[in-house]
């Protein structure tokens, strides 16, 4: 098999994939850093920071891996788009 005809299987480093790599990371980041949270005030409805800053970031945290769910996905199918076009 000749060198034209392989398909090239190293990882490629795109915007869309550093947005993704963003959307997994940040709801780690922002709970690992516990200063940052780690409060009473101010409080929402009766409950201190520190519990409902806790539970915005589980609803956050699925906004994202939601996101970059559709963008793994939009990117494998312009992969696939550009490998199948470029091989006819």
């Amino acid at each position: 098999m000749s060198e034209d005809t392989e398909v090239s299987r190293e990882p490629v480093v795109t915007p869309v994939r550093v947005v993704i790599g963003f959307c997994l990371v940040a709801p780690f980041v922002a709970m690992l850093w516990v200063g940052s949270y780690a409060k009473t005030d101010p409080d929402f409805i009766g409950i201190p920071f520190f519990y409902w800053y806790q539970m915005a970031w589980v609803l956050i945290s699925t906004l994202l891996t939601v996101t970059a769910y559709k963008l793994w996905q939009r990117d494998q199918r312009d992969q696939r788009g550009r490998r199948e076009g470029g091989a006819k």
